[in-house]
């Protein structure tokens, strides 16, 4: 793709890359590695400190090898991020009846599932990924996110969508409406959590401090008058009611649009 006088080159993607890992000079494996192992290791350090603590070298620390033996299974740190993304999508529980038997499950007969209640499971659990691994969104917008994970979990939203009676060509536009709801408040929900952690408070503990500055600071009456009338005596509580309503309207704004 060419911009005026200059090239894009699109970003190398670990799903589209056919180089082999290179061997090392005893042409042998770094004993006691795998894929698995690494890629758990890269989710555990980025949950811990976020993506700009992570490194090639702090990874290799934490599994007790060089960088090198690392490098023997990834070819860059890029790479690493992209198996890091897909294994978090893979931990998103998709609806049976959206997926398909699954092998070495049986299939339920049962009568299948409305779609709204199927696109409710895929919303929160979306949702649950995102708050449970505040580094994820940075890097949905950096990768291509094609790994095998993320094509089963986009495969089933297009068959609950499907289900919904929309037309072929309004599908996807109701998925980006569900989409970027649950990125933006599951993004603002993990970044709080996150930072909750680091500062060793919980998040009810913040809240109630953030908003007692803001108040004496700031007219917050009407504010405040909404506050009360939003419900909930947590901050979890306070999140989960908002979430819940404002999936129900996207969902009724695809049924009103539908039936038009």
């Amino acid at each position: 793709m060419a911009t005026g006088s200059r090239t894009v080159r699109p970003r190398s993607s670990v799903w589209l890359s056919e180089r082999k890992a290179p061997k090392r000079k005893s042409d042998q494996q770094p004993v006691g590695l795998d894929h698995l192992k690494i890629v758990a290791a890269t989710m555990r350090l980025l949950d811990a400190e976020g993506l700009s603590g992570f490194s090639m070298r702090r990874l290799a620390a934490e599994l007790g090898v060089t960088a090198m033996s690392v490098y023997w299974y990834v070819e860059t740190k890029d790479h690493l991020l992209e198996l890091a993304l897909d294994a978090a999508m893979g931990e998103i529980a998709l609806p049976i009846e959206a997926v398909g038997p699954v092998e070495g499950h049986e299939h339920s007969p049962a009568e299948p599932r409305d779609w709204r209640e199927q696109l409710r499971q895929l919303a929160a659990e979306y949702r649950q990924v995102m708050v449970r691994h505040s580094w994820l969104p940075a890097l949905l917008g950096e990768y291509l996110n094609i790994g095998p994970n993320a094509v089963v979990f986009s495969n089933a939203a297009l068959a609950v969508m499907r289900n919904s009676g929309l037309p072929d060509d309004k599908i996807t536009s109701a998925l980006s409406l569900v989409y970027q709801f649950v990125y933006g408040f599951g993004t603002i929900e993990g970044r709080f959590a996150a930072r909750c952690r680091a500062a060793g408070v919980t998040q009810d503990e913040l809240f109630h401090e953030t908003m007692s500055s803001v108040a004496d600071r700031m007219e917050f009456d009407e504010s405040r008058k909404i506050m009360k009338a939003r419900g909930g005596n947590t901050v979890e509580e306070m999140r989960d009611r908002d979430f819940t309503f404002a999936l129900d309207l996207a969902i009724a704004g695809i049924e009103a649009l539908r039936d038009r």
